[in-house]
């Protein structure tokens, strides 16, 4: 099912990421804005819709075609589930009872859990102790963030775990995208094979729940910043998800949520007027840690350092 990735990311892997945790951190920002005329069901709904819209002129018109075998869709299908019905309703349903930035920090905990999901079923992504060191402190970190707020009574607790859960799906989506590698479909026909599938999950069960959407008493604006979190936090973001998972593999794909806050915490304080608590920054600070050792580059250069100069002292 899963062929062998480079686990270390090339430059162009890192600016791939970088623009991935924009975009995705922008979401959060759209979704801040959209949740407030839109029901959270909906939201997804379009989302995922207005994407395979997009994705699809894009690959048609520079001459992709659609797969045929019914085993490549039921995959599609299976990703659309873990990778946007899933985690987009809970993340959508949390951010109508927590602030963006909160939610985005908590979805920081993606890849704690993709190192666990990782190293249970990815032969070549095994956990390590610097794996495990890191998991250990960003749990840490999202307990500090997720406890004190919650049983304190001033945040929703669950809103915090529905994103929690949320970060956990997106964890074996991660894995589960690898076996795309092992059946060679370029990443624009996955993220529009995947966008796809929701959407035709999603539609009956958002008609059943909230109905069919009145769309003459949306504003324009809420059409404008849904258009944004479709075509570029949904359509765009997809493909680049899906060439670094390809290349980097399950694991360092996930790291992406380690960048989000950051951008979504600038967004949401400055359009939005949120603010967040000092525990909160105690946690994300917490989570840095424990991502940087998941990502294993940064602690291994200082050890490696650190017995340099020790053999030189030695030496001497």
């Amino acid at each position: 099912m899963n062929a062998t990735i480079n686990t270390s990311m090339s430059a162009k892997g890192w600016a791939m990421l970088l623009l991935l945790s924009i975009l995705w951190g922008g979401s959060f920002f759209l979704i801040g804005v959209v949740v407030s005329d839109l029901p959270p069901l909906t939201i997804v709904t379009l989302r995922v819709a207005i994407a395979a819209i997009t994705l699809w002129i894009f690959a048609l018109a520079i001459g992709l075609k659609p797969p045929k075998d019914l085993k490549v869709w039921l995959v599609f299908l299976g990703m659309g589930l873990l990778n946007n019905v899933i985690p987009f309703a809970l993340i959508v349903w949390g951010q109508t009872q927590i602030a963006s930035g909160l939610a985005s920090i908590l979805n920081a905990a993606t890849p704690i859990f993709a190192v666990i999901v990782a190293g249970a079923l990815l032969p070549d992504e095994r956990i390590t102790s610097l794996k495990l060191t890191g998991v250990a402190v960003g749990f840490i970190g999202v307990v500090i963030m997720i406890g004190l707020p919650a049983f304190s009574g001033e945040v929703s607790l669950f809103a915090q775990l529905a994103i929690i859960a949320a970060a956990l799906s997106y964890a074996f989506a991660g894995v589960y995208g690898r076996r795309f590698n092992a059946l060679k479909i370029n990443p624009i026909i996955t993220a529009a094979g995947q966008v796809t599938a929701s959407t035709l999950v999603l539609i009956p069960i958002t008609l059943f729940v909230e109905g069919p959407l009145d769309i003459n008493t949306v504003a324009f604006s809420t059409w404008a910043a849904m258009s944004a979190l479709a075509i570029l936090c949904t359509a765009i973001a997809y493909i680049l998800y899906f060439k670094i998972l390809a290349t980097a593999g399950a694991t360092n794909v996930l790291l992406v949520t380690l960048l989000v806050p950051v951008s979504a915490i600038l967004l949401g304080s400055v359009f939005l007027n949120e603010t967040l608590a000092p525990v909160h920054f105690i946690g994300m600070t917490l989570i840095a840690v424990g991502l940087s050792a998941i990502d294993g580059r940064l602690w291994r250069k200082l050890l490696t350092n650190e017995d340099s100069k020790t053999n030189s002292t030695q030496e001497g």
